[in-house]
């Protein structure tokens, strides 16, 4: 699904990928983990097209040109990139127009799915941080991608939303999608997590299907 080839990138001298070569797998969830700085979300903006490489190279699905592969990825950045002054309904369907999904129903399934109502007209700006990731998540899931790059999704969220994200993550790669997961709750996706992928500085040094076998890191 995803091939990575000596990937480098830099930002003036500083370089924030330093050589990645990797594989990821159809229908699999990689929790990707890392002190900050380690380059997690450089890879995640790099994959999703939005970080040019320095050099190296990155295949989705056959595709060396990452920008045509971008309707295949859907993309969660720390930031919720949602209107305040817009309901959940109506910002999904001012996103449903930029991928030319004109039916509202697929909007009102996507936010159903994340167990969020789409006849609430509260705007956005008033959503708790739990209500504001699950519609980040749903304007991720909304063209229905292949490929979900996920930044930080239980950030400032209560444990028991996050354990409802985790359960909806699980059913979304058992449909067969491929997740890419940066996180520094770990635990809270042992129990779902085909692989975790450590990195540090710049570099992917240890990748185990289990957690504990990082915790003395």
């Amino acid at each position: 699904m995803i091939r990575i080839a000596g990937l480098i990138k830099q930002f003036g001298p500083f370089a924030a990928l330093r050589g990645i070569t990797a594989e990821f797998a159809a229908g699999s969830l990689y929790v990707i983990l890392g002190d900050n700085g380690a380059g997690k979300t450089t890879l995640l903006r790099s994959i999703a097209g939005l970080a040019r490489p320095t050099r190296g190279s990155i295949s989705i699905l056959g595709n060396s040109e990452v920008r045509d592969a971008c309707r295949d990825i859907g993309y969660m950045a720390h930031p919720s990139l949602l209107y305040d002054e817009m309901s959940g309904m109506e910002n999904l369907r001012y996103f449903a127009g930029l991928y030319g999904i004109s039916d509202d129903g697929r909007s009102e399934n996507v936010i159903r799915g994340v167990d969020l109502d789409p006849a609430l007209t509260r705007p956005v700006g008033q959503y708790s941080q739990g209500m504001r990731q699950r519609m980040s998540l749903a304007r991720a899931l909304l063209h229905d991608p292949k490929i979900l790059l996920l930044d930080e999704p239980f950030s400032n969220v209560d444990y028991r939303s996050a354990l409802e994200m985790v359960k909806l993550i699980a059913q979304l790669r058992d449909s067969d999608k491929t997740i890419l997961l940066v996180t520094h709750q770990a635990t809270l996706l042992e129990d779902v997590a085909d692989e975790f992928v450590w990195m540090e500085a710049g570099q992917i040094v240890s990748r185990t299907r289990e957690l504990k076998l990082l915790e003395t890191r």
